[in-house]
């Protein structure tokens, strides 16, 4: 009977997962990871070039391109849209989940699994990251199967020959979240490694890692990359290995300053409703295997959570998808809570959520009286009836889910709740959307179609918005504008105008002309004799034709 209850939910489950994604595939690219990561897969497409990634044909050697290469793969089979963009990340968060799933089973049982999948698929902010052009979420899927096979590999239930190839799949897990965000994909498994073995006072792991077969699959899926984009392009190796590495973590130069709690609410909201259990299930999983001699895997998992979150907190650059390679972990050490501690205790630890709901339904009724701006005021209200259709839902499953725990129901509960919150998600997703025209480029790409002839010239003055050159399918020039093409720019200098004057002079060039600045901006130029005629102004930017 059991196991029919876990099949039932588990396809209630997908099903539910499916419906969530399919609903926010189309939503339009949100600025500015979506956008950014978008154009330069469609550049790859466009250009033909797979080595050296380009942002609006700049040199862009942030990132490695294991992301940008799926994403054009997707782009030629099914067009460059919003779905094809979102295949790869929609596609990595339920690989990470059967990840968790599956390991949970082998090592604890059926029940464990169910509920871990069950709280990572609920999670708001791990779902968000799964339909979110963002290049996090492929990070999390490589790291979370670099965990998993490690620990499975570690089972006294797996014989030789199986953790050999565990082990094997584990070096590929890091090498593969090498080329998907750099040197941080090896540097939280051998951190967490080695802090394992100095707590348990064992390097007994260290010597079963199979070193030489699987430091050749790191090489061979690690290498090839970067000798080719640092042979096309000198400038790669100091840029990428110093610059976007040791400077971001050691630096504030990336203007991502935030204090050293920032994410601890990131991770609270992160697992709500089951945001109260947290804290309990740490505790029980660093006790739960005490005064054990063999390894210790929910150890290990709370490490490797602990250490990411640590490790993010201490960097001088903070954004809030950082942390995601830390759900999956988090979620294994959830899921064997649920499943193992008294259901009394959890009742108390769900009904808080209840109060919580209201909170944020009264936070959604207020919110566009708390507007700044008249444009911003209206889509709150916009948004208004999804947010609170959200907290309500969120607000009858807490109680619900207390209810059915507080009766010793707890399987109902864990999926009962699970599935509620994901219906929370998806009223969440809706009222995001509608904030679509501050977040998003679209409205000014329809906008700029009827002129986008042949040989009309598209600025971007002192301003760039990263969804207007996928929606449009070309780059633009920038005026007065660095940023992140700095470094890029100091190669390719001649791919932008350095000052507005000589933006003034291209500006009346022969030919159709389009702009896209700040509102400020307009009127100073056409106090400096340039024709403009505005097509279309927002509270964020402007855009103007040459009439």
């Amino acid at each position: 009977m059991r196991e029919r209850a876990t099949r039932i939910a588990l396809w209630l489950l997908a099903a539910a997962a499916v419906a969530v994604f399919a609903d926010n595939a189309s939503r339009p690219l949100a600025n500015p990871d979506e956008g950014r990561y978008s154009e330069i897969s469609r550049e790859m497409v466009a250009s033909g070039d797979w080595v050296t990634p380009r942002l609006n044909g700049i040199k862009y050697f942030e990132k490695p391109p294991l992301q940008y290469w799926a994403s054009a793969v997707a782009f030629q089979v099914f067009g460059a849209n919003e779905a094809s963009a979102r295949l790869y990340v929609g596609l990595c968060g339920p690989a990470t989940l059967l990840l968790v799933g599956y390991t949970a089973r082998r090592l604890w049982g059926g029940t464990q699994a169910l509920a871990a999948m069950m709280v990572l698929a609920a999670s708001p902010y791990f779902v968000a990251l799964t339909g979110t052009v963002t290049l996090d979420m492929g990070l999390t899927l490589w790291l979370t199967l670099a965990l998993c096979a490690f620990l499975i590999a570690e089972s006294p239930a797996t014989d030789a020959r199986q953790r050999r190839a565990w082990l094997l799949a584990a070096w590929a897990g890091t090498a593969l979240a090498v080329l998907s965000k750099g040197l941080i994909g090896m540097v939280l498994p051998a951190a967490v490694m080695f802090l394992y073995m100095a707590v348990r006072r064992d390097f007994a792991p260290l010597r079963r890692l199979e070193w030489l077969p699987g430091i050749g699959i790191f090489l061979a899926i690690t290498v090839p990359w970067f000798v080719a984009v640092s042979m096309a392009n000198p400038e790669f190796l100091r840029f990428f290995f110093v610059h976007e590495h040791f400077e971001r973590f050691l630096t504030t130069s990336h203007g991502r300053v935030e204090p050293w709690w920032y994410f601890l609410p990131i991770l609270a909201v992160g697992f709500l409703p089951w945001m109260f259990a947290l804290p309990s299930a740490l505790a029980h999983a660093w006790e739960r295997e005490a005064g054990t001699r063999a390894f210790r895997p929910l150890l290990f998992v709370v490490l490797w959570a602990v250490f990411i979150v640590t490790f993010f907190s201490s960097s001088g650059s903070k954004l809030p998808t950082y942390i995601a390679p830390a759900f999956p972990a988090l979620a294994l050490i959830l899921g064997r809570y649920l499943a193992e501690a008294p259901p009394t205790r959890l009742t108390w630890m769900l009904a808080p959520v209840a109060p919580l709901a209201l909170a944020l339904a009264w936070v959604a009724w207020n919110a566009p009286q708390r507007a700044k701006e008249e444009w911003t005021r209206v889509l709150h209200q916009g948004a208004m009836n999804f947010s609170l259709e959200a907290a309500a839902i969120l607000f009858v499953t807490a109680v619900a889910g207390a209810l059915a725990m507080g009766r010793e129901r707890r399987l109902l509960a864990i999926v009962g709740v699970a599935l509620g919150t994901m219906l929370v998600i998806e009223r969440a997703a809706e009222a995001f959307g509608v904030f679509s025209p501050r977040q998003s480029g679209l409205a000014i790409a329809e906008k700029m179609r009827p002129w986008l002839g042949p040989g009309a010239r598209v600025y971007s003055v002192g301003y760039y918005d990263q969804s207007v050159t996928f929606y449009i399918g070309r780059t633009v020039t920038l005026v007065e504008y660095r940023d992140e093409f700095g470094p890029g720019l100091s190669t390719e200098p001649a791919k932008a105008i350095a000052t507005l004057e000589d933006f003034a002079a291209d500006w009346q060039r022969p030919g159709e002309a389009l702009a896209i600045m700040h509102q400020s901006l307009p009127e100073k130029l056409r106090a400096h004799g340039l024709p403009m005629q505005v097509l279309h102004e927002d509270p964020r930017r402007v855009l103007v034709r040459k009439p």
